[in-house]
């Protein structure tokens, strides 16, 4: 049993958590290679189960990272609908990538060590 509100499945509280603290710096690794616009990156998010996020959080997210100089907006037209806003790394966003690239497998070092058990127990 999982004590409190802790659900053991992609939509609990722990992945919930630990996806709050790494979807920017997802998004901005999938601006890396080129443009993409709001709907992409959600479905992109969504092809892994635990990165599954909603409209209410990406767009959010993507209006402050282009506050903060991370990214670059321009509208294009689209060939069905509306314009759609395309999303760009700056270099400035290119360099906060590389940071937590950088520091990410040190940290995710860091967590496996104080989830090991030493008597090769599970949690």
């Amino acid at each position: 049993m999982v004590p409190g509100n802790a659900k053991n499945e992609a939509g609990g509280r722990v992945p919930s958590q630990l996806r709050k603290g790494v979807l920017e710096h997802c998004v901005l690794a999938l601006l890396r290679d080129g443009p993409r616009y709001g709907v992409e990156l959600l479905a992109e998010l969504s092809a892994v189960s635990v990165m599954t996020t909603s409209q209410g959080t990406i767009y959010p997210l993507l209006s402050r990272l282009r506050r903060e100089g991370y990214v670059d907006t321009e509208l294009r037209e689209s060939p069905s609908g509306p314009p759609r806003r395309y999303y760009t790394l700056t270099p400035v966003g290119r360099a906060a990538l590389a940071e937590f690239a950088q520091a990410w497998p040190l940290f995710r070092d860091a967590v496996d060590h104080f989830l090991t058990d030493p008597q090769g127990e599970s949690a």
